[in-house]
């Protein structure tokens, strides 16, 4: 049984972030042909453990059958509404460098319901152009843009480090509500903005720091 609810439920930052985990597995199963699965065939292929998993599942409220485990259409249903990925997210882009242009050019952020509807630059070249069928704007424009047309609640940041913050505000200033950062800069928000920091460069830099601890 799925109680709609438990989406309404505050779930711990750690647990939110393995569930995309299991929600593509038990997607790979359903391609195998599967209908069941167990929170002990999820652990082997996640390597979390059979309580940790049935213990985040509890955040969504759905229940397994006795040594049978969870139904795979209704596990996934669930999973995907619970994250947001059955709905629209409206988005924009600012910083259409190479980043920038490979997100736009990404159609499997679609899937998981987020759909840029434009791409902001002050740049000659990429201004007045499209990418993957979406309009890139010079950045001028965007408020008046997005208050008066595109009405997007999250701005996506891949502009240069020097300029982040400034940018942060002026999506803030044009009615943003979220922004996913993927400068390496540590933008402020203030309080009603939600910020997601994704930072390449720290996560290769941990890469190459464990890297250099393996012996020869």
């Amino acid at each position: 049984m799925v109680d709609s609810s438990a989406f309404q439920r505050n779930i711990p930052e750690p647990a939110l972030r393995r569930l995309p985990w299991y929600l593509a597995y038990v997607k790979l199963l359903k391609k195998q042909g599967e209908s069941y699965v167990s929170s002990t065939q999820i652990a082997k292929k996640i390597n979390v453990s059979p309580t940790q998993i049935a213990k985040d599942l509890s955040y969504v409220n759905i229940s397994g059958k006795t040594r049978v485990g969870y139904e795979i259409d209704q596990l996934i249903h669930v999973l995907e509404e619970f994250l947001g990925f059955r709905s629209v997210h409206k988005a924009v882009l600012f910083g259409v460098g190479s980043l920038g242009a490979a997100l736009l050019a990404d159609s499997g952020l679609e899937q998981y319901g987020l759909k840029i509807l434009a791409g902001f630059d002050v740049k000659e070249a990429v201004v007045n152009t499209t990418i993957n069928h979406i309009p890139v704007y010079h950045a001028n424009e965007f408020v008046e843009r997005n208050q008066k047309i595109i009405k997007a609640e999250i701005g996506v940041l891949t502009v240069p480090a020097d300029i982040a913050q400034q940018t942060a505000d002026f999506l803030i200033e044009g009615g943003i509500r979220g922004i996913w950062n993927f400068t390496p800069f540590r933008i402020r928000v203030p309080e009603g903005i939600v910020l997601q920091n994704t930072s390449i460069y720290a996560h290769l830099a941990v890469m190459f720091n464990r890297l250099k601890q393996l012996p020869e």
